[in-house]
């Protein structure tokens, strides 16, 4: 396990008193008991809500937020100012969502997806009927609508980002007067999942190596979440065991394939660009937190690798320099070899929503010194969400709001 010995209690227990406590506490959601004392090993029980917020985040949030407290107001207002966040939102569903190819739709998607979440999240702090109704409307439209995910390769990108995404909406809303909870399962197990699985599995019929980390991460967590969502047991070990071991670029060893000394990780993705890599940061900061929220500590494995590679974005995205090992892998249907000799500067700065769940967690829950992290974290507060980081689907990448969410 990557948790250091000093943690006598494990993640797990700590849920199983956790959980007892809220739901002696919570207004609404169902929070299950944790069984068993391995911070690697699956829950035989899920927590809900449990995906990228559990009850303590939320009910902070809320305590915070109406007492005035920073940084918590000000990551309030950046939702609030969100217009998806408005309760006015009407939905568009589709039957059809393309992505990639002929007859695009797939802004429809995300731009609805972002709405529910954002107003989901409203509804949960502030308690605002209004806000609660338009997220379970939302979400109850796509479930009687929604059939089929289809285009390119770039379906597989929408199966990965739009699923772990609508999935953690659904999470907030699962106790919500109204909201068909089975239905909208029903429909991530009939019209994501399988896609997900695909590609995991086959890459497309490429190369495993052709695709870069984060259409295997999006996947990853679309299966994570599913089968949190869908209490499925056997998807959430698949997800965490594709974490550990997985052939694709998405597993932990190849999304950070190599260690330099001073804590860094090179990312797998850095010879390539800067919005990408630091995608994939966000990417897995989303599944571990995920996986941490139903007790499994995968933000400490193999010696907290990911820790590693975040440093090592967050320094070089910082303006810093780092050490950089040529980095080849196979491309296409024949693994023709390509290789990337430097790091690369394009998109070197930017700045995305997904620093604060790292620095809260490294920083605030493990004490750890993290100096890069925490100063993207710096320059990022107070965190936005999908809308606030332009308006093409790179800026719906991330659900945001990491300020209002993960600090304490």
């Amino acid at each position: 396990m990557g948790r250091d010995n000093k943690h006598k209690m494990s993640r797990r227990s700590m849920l199983r008193v956790a959980g007892g406590l809220a739901v002696a506490g919570a207004a609404g959601g169902v929070v299950a008991s944790m069984t068993g004392d391995r911070a690697d090993a699956a829950p035989t029980t899920f927590v809900h809500p449990g995906m990228l917020h559990a009850y303590g985040e939320l009910n902070r949030a809320r305590v915070r937020v109406k007492a005035g407290s920073q940084p918590w107001t000000a990551g309030w207002e950046r939702l609030v100012a969100n217009p998806r966040s408005q309760s006015a939102w009407a939905p568009r569903p589709a039957a059809s969502v393309i992505r990639g190819g002929a007859g695009q739709n797939y802004p429809q998607l995300y731009n609805d997806i972002h709405a529910a979440y954002q107003n989901a999240l409203r509804w949960r702090i502030a308690g605002t009927t209004a806000h609660g109704d338009t997220a379970r409307d939302i979400l109850n439209a796509w479930s009687a609508t929604l059939t089929s995910l289809t285009g390119n390769a770039d379906r597989f990108l929408a199966a990965g980002l739009y699923g772990y995404q609508f999935a953690n909406a659904a999470e907030l809303m699962r106790d919500h007067p109204g909201f068909e909870l089975k239905r909208f399962q029903d429909m991530m197990v009939r019209v994501f999942h399988p896609l997900n699985e695909q590609f995991l599995t086959g890459h497309n019929d490429a190369c495993v190596t052709n695709y870069w980390a984060n259409w295997d991460l999006c996947n990853m967590n679309s299966v994570l979440a599913i089968g949190i969502l869908c209490d499925d047991q056997a998807m959430f070990d698949r997800a965490v065991e594709y974490f550990k071991n997985g052939e694709g670029n998405g597993s932990i060893k190849n999304a950070v394939p190599f260690l330099h000394p001073g804590g860094l990780g090179q990312w797998q993705e850095s010879g390539r660009d800067q919005g990408h890599t630091v995608m994939g940061v966000g990417q897995l900061g989303a599944f571990c937190e995920m996986a941490w929220n139903q007790g499994v500590d995968l933000y400490g494995y193999d010696d907290n690798r990911l820790m590693k590679g975040a440093e090592y974005v967050a320094r070089y995205n910082l303006g810093l320099d780092v050490p950089f090992t040529p980095y080849s892998w196979g491309t296409g249907q024949n693994c023709a070899r390509r290789e990337q000799t430097v790091v690369s500067d394009a998109g070197r700065g930017q700045l995305r929503p997904v620093w604060e769940v790292l620095h809260h967690h490294y920083a605030r829950r493990r004490r750890l010194s993290v100096p890069h992290i925490s100063a993207m974290a710096e320059k990022v507060r107070a965190e936005g969400g999908g809308g606030d980081y332009g308006p093409n689907s790179g800026g719906f990448d991330q659900l945001g709001f990491g300020t209002l969410l993960y600090s304490r």
